[in-house]
Parts: structure tokens; C-alpha cells; sequence
């Protein structure tokens, strides 16, 4: 069986203390395994947004174990805690987060600031990458000059850029057109038939009708665990 790049064991999620305490999540389980596309769902309110935040490293659970990778997660200091976000996970959101004042390229690059390599290379590894999204016409070009669709393949790009262990997209058609949102859709897919590891988050069925597996979230449990046929 393919190692688990995730696993999570009876993962809780509090907030507030005494009579204010908020019980988001309530003992999540489960794993995704190596080159596995799995999608969760969950209306708002249902604890989806809080998963993303522990599955990103941007916050801990409160009780249970977080193993991203072999390691165990759940407890590591910030700083090691950013380093690992930075090159284990690649992130894709639904704003794009990309920043305004930096060209395509320059975007790309960020997450490879921290590493040791020459500035030539890394400047060669970014425009492979938006090649291979189909953007090596754009690379001097500002995020405000291209469309919606543009920058979310500048945002898969830069979430590629450090061959990380697994790409985490959080609604990653949200603020695009159907038509846009299915090529993204495409591109995502064609990630993983390449073996990548994919976890998206998500409302949207259609989205989560491309992935091998799903799970939904409610009321901070995980329930109706499906698989593609």
C-alpha cells in the first residue's frame, strides 16, 4: 500500500475558553495517500475552513496527531513550522494571493527566497514551471494585467515551484467562470494523472466529482466517505 503523505488521528479544534469555548472539530481521522486525489466537502459553518488552516500548517490542533509527510506536525515550533509549509505544501487559493507590485515570474519565485540556489536557476526553474501552465508569454507581466484563469496558473505554479509533498487548493474555481474554472479543473487533473498528490477543499460537487475520493465535513465530523467508480 502507497505511504500516507497525511494522517490525521482524532484531530480537535477548540476556540475561547469557559463558557465561550467553540468546539470546531471534533475528532477528524483520516488518511491521503501518496498521488491520491481527495476532495473534502462542507457547507459554511461546518469546520472545512478550520481543517485548511491544521492540513496547511497555519494552525495546530488542539487535541490529536497531525502527521504531514512522517512527521508529526501538531506541536512544532513557528519557525519550523513555516519552513515545512513552505516546502512541503503548495497552496492554491481561490483569491490567487498573488502580489500585485511582482511579475509573474518575480510570484513564482517566492516560495524558493529561503533556499540556497543561484538566482539564475531559480529564475529558470520559475519559467519552466509557467511553461508547463502555459504562461511563458506572461512572464514580465503584472497579476492585474491578466485574467482570472491567468492567475490562478500562475498560483499553480508557484504552488509547484518547490516539488512539494502534496498541493492543498482551497476553492480553486471560486472566483472563476465555469467555462475558466472546468480548464483549471483540467490542469489540476492532469497534475495528478502525473502523480501528484491533490487535496482540494471545496462546496462545489462538481469539483469534488473530479477527485478519486471524497469525504464530506459537517458540524465538525467527517461523514459519507465516497469513491470514484
Amino acid at each position: 500500500m502507497t505511504e500516507a503523505v497525511i494522517s490525521l488521528r482524532g484531530v480537535h479544534k477548540h476556540y475561547g475558553y469557559g463558557t465561550a469555548r467553540l468546539h470546531v472539530l471534533k475528532g477528524i481521522d483520516f488518511d491521503v495517500r501518496a498521488g491520491e486525489f481527495l476532495a473534502i466537502m462542507g457547507a459554511s459553518g461546518s469546520g472545512k475552513s478550520t481543517l485548511l488552516n491544521i492540513l496547511g500548517c497555519l494552525d495546530r490542533p488542539t487535541e490529536g496527531e497531525y502527521l504531514l509527510a512522517g512527521d508529526d506536525v501538531s506541536r512544532l515550533p513557528d519557525d519550523r513550522l513555516s519552513l515545512l509549509r513552505n516546502e512541503r505544501i503548495g497552496f492554491i487559493f481561490q483569491s490567487f494571493n498573488l502580489i500585485p507590485q511582482l511579475t509573474v515570474l518575480e510570484n513564482v519565485e517566492v516560495p524558493l527566497l529561503y533556499s540556497r540556489g543561484r538566482f539564475k536557476d531559480r529564475r529558470k526553474r520559475c519559467a519552466e514551471y509557467l511553461e508547463a501552465v502555459g504562461l511563458s508569454h506572461r512572464l514580465h507581466h503584472r497579476p492585474a494585467q491578466l485574467s482570472g484563469g491567468e492567475c490562478q496558473r500562475v498560483a499553480i505554479a508557484r504552488a509547484l515551484v518547490n516539488d512539494p509533498a502534496m498541493l492543498l487548493a482551497d476553492e480553486p474555481t471560486g472566483n472563476l467562470d465555469s467555462k475558466t474554472g472546468r480548464e483549471i479543473l483540467d490542469l489540476i487533473g492532469e497534475l495528478h494523472r502525473q502523480g501528484r498528490t491533490v487535496l482540494v477543499i471545496t462546496h462545489d460537487r462538481e469539483v469534488a466529482s473530479r477527485a478519486q475520493r471524497r469525504i464530506g465535513i459537517r458540524d465538525g465530523l467527517t461523514h459519507e466517505e465516497t469513491s470514484a467508480a
